[in-house]
């Protein structure tokens, strides 16, 4: 892969270094190893409690900087526990700063952290939508952790990147690699995700 693969995880959990958090990092700690160079990964995470003050403070260079940071990412993972069956208000003011392109170029994956199975589909109802509706690409479901999954985190996430991974990665690719000559070689596709 040419370009730096660059990833962000967005955690909209008002408590910093919270559980939410932990899931966020895994899921983007898996994505990254699934590609063929991880070195060439370079990966951040934004927790918004440490912006919660100037969400609402339309000058602020913090916020607005992050903004870009994640509008320019390859992949941004975004993290919510599970608030009045739906994503946090903290993520919510956060994402009120892009409009309706500013994820055109990201792949978007969805993730939500909740105490029980009932509100497991508050992920594809909810947040999908918002990140598809600011110009996201989000190319698999969404991912649904409940907190007593944590303790085997590697396990249940592993388990989603079985189906997920493969769809992430070509689309990832798609978006980043230029398109090859096809009108002198015929060569077999590799897939860059394969299942481990």
């Amino acid at each position: 892969m040419e370009q730096r693969l660059r990833i962000v995880t967005v955690v909209g959990n008002p408590k910093a270094n919270s559980r939410t958090r932990t899931v966020g990092e895994e899921v983007a700690r898996q994505i990254a190893v699934r590609f063929d160079e991880p070195d060439r990964t370079e990966h951040d995470t934004i927790e918004l409690a440490d912006l919660a003050a100037e969400l609402f403070d339309r000058s602020s260079p913090r916020v607005a900087k992050r903004v870009r940071q994640v509008s320019n990412s390859s992949v941004a993972v975004f993290v919510s526990p599970i608030y009045k069956a739906a994503y946090t208000g903290l993520l919510k003011a956060f994402l009120d700063w892009f409009d309706r392109t500013s994820l055109q170029d990201a792949v978007v994956v969805p993730v939500m952290v909740g105490a029980a199975p009932h509100h497991a589909l508050a992920v594809e109802v909810h947040l999908r939508p918002l990140l598809v509706e600011i110009g996201g690409i989000a190319p698999t479901r969404g991912l649904y952790v409940i907190e007593s999954q944590i303790d085997d985190l590697d396990s249940t996430v592993a388990r989603w990147m079985t189906e997920a991974g493969p769809v992430i990665g070509r689309t990832v690719l798609e978006r980043t690699a230029p398109l090859p000559d096809r009108s002198t070689t015929k060569s077999p596709s590799r897939d860059p995700f394969p299942v481990r």
